[in-house]
């Protein structure tokens, strides 16, 4: 696996690292160096040295920098003089270019060849409210033209996840999942927010780059999902607030195999069994009738997570409701 430097003046780098590791999770061989006020150029190429010595292949190194010129630029630049046939240094480190790389490095071994593909996210995650600030490149459609190129074309959905989470689009899916399931749809399932035009907008404006958003009522998937001659290409990614309206899509024949159970919010009556799940009697219920119906479960917060055993969650989740009862 690639090993990844992350080069900052100030902790800028710790930062990033740990919010990297809140969207896609925690990550071997990554690494945070900074350079602190009181320090010099030749502290922060001993960092990086010793960051190197740790990873499991120091043949294949990536730094990204914070600034093209500054001093950990500098100093990883005179590392990277005696590797230039395969380490990389990449600047302008933001958090769209930080997951981009851990995604790429699922399939990609080699840093170049990383440092090349993480570029056009890093630029995509540079936007501006309201977007007539935005200046004008004819370029800027072609991600997202080449992800929909088979639109209209004869057959149904491909299902590539169907994921509970009551936050719906945010980070995690919209960055970790996104990029390991490749989608060309995001369809959020949904009455309540079908109805809302302010979250409406808020998802389809939170759709990643290359990759359409929708918001639609229980009763317009299930149409959907019959339809066998519009839809033929698309790889669709649903995700539903609770498991409740995953089981009126699946009795109604939206042909889901698995769910990814991702995140349910705690409130009044309900009993948290995990830090990231809460039930109440009807969601236990409801997830019984998904597992006669002969749905599978997969629990996890994002791809590099294990999985967690659904069987045992919603016991300790009984056995915490019959407490209170």
């Amino acid at each position: 696996m690639v090993g990844i430097i992350l080069a900052s003046h100030g902790d800028f780098a710790k930062g990033i690292l740990q919010s990297g590791a809140m969207i896609f999770g925690e990550q071997e061989n990554v690494k945070a160096v900074t350079l602190m006020p009181s320090e010099g150029p030749d502290d922060i190429k001993a960092k990086m040295k010793d960051a190197i010595s740790s990873f499991d292949n120091q043949d294949e190194v990536l730094f990204l920098v914070d600034l093209w010129g500054g001093t950990p630029f500098n100093q990883a630049n005179t590392l990277f003089e005696e590797h230039k046939d395969k380490w990389a240094i990449v600047a302008g480190l933001n958090l769209p270019m930080l997951i981009e790389a851990y995604g790429s490095r699922l399939s990609m071994e080699s840093a170049q060849e990383i440092a090349a593909f993480i570029l056009n996210s890093a630029k995509e995650g540079v936007k501006v409210k309201p977007e007539a600030l935005e200046p004008v490149d004819t370029g800027k459609s072609n991600v997202a033209s080449a992800g929909q190129s088979n639109a209209g074309a004869p057959g149904t959905f491909e299902y590539v996840l169907a994921r509970i989470d009551s936050r719906l689009l945010h980070g995690q899916v919209a960055t970790a999942w996104t990029k390991t399931v490749n989608p060309t749809r995001i369809i959020v399932v949904s009455d309540a927010v079908a109805k809302d035009e302010l979250r409406k907008n808020l998802i389809t404006q939170a759709a990643p780059p290359g990759v359409k958003a929708h918001v639609v009522p229980v009763d317009h998937m299930i149409k959907l999902a019959k339809d066998d001659q519009h839809f033929g290409g698309q790889r669709a990614m649903l995700l539903f607030e609770n498991p409740k309206d995953v089981l009126r899509a699946v009795e109604g024949g939206v042909p889901l195999k698995t769910v990814n159970v991702g995140s349910m919010a705690h409130s009044i009556g309900k009993v948290q069994p995990n830090k990231v799940l809460a039930f109440n009697q009807e969601d236990i219920d409801t997830f019984n009738k998904l597992k006669q119906s002969g749905l599978n479960f997969d629990v996890r917060k994002v791809p590099n997570d294990s999985k967690g055993n659904m069987n045992e969650i919603l016991k300790k989740a009984q056995e915490e409701l019959n407490k209170i009862k």
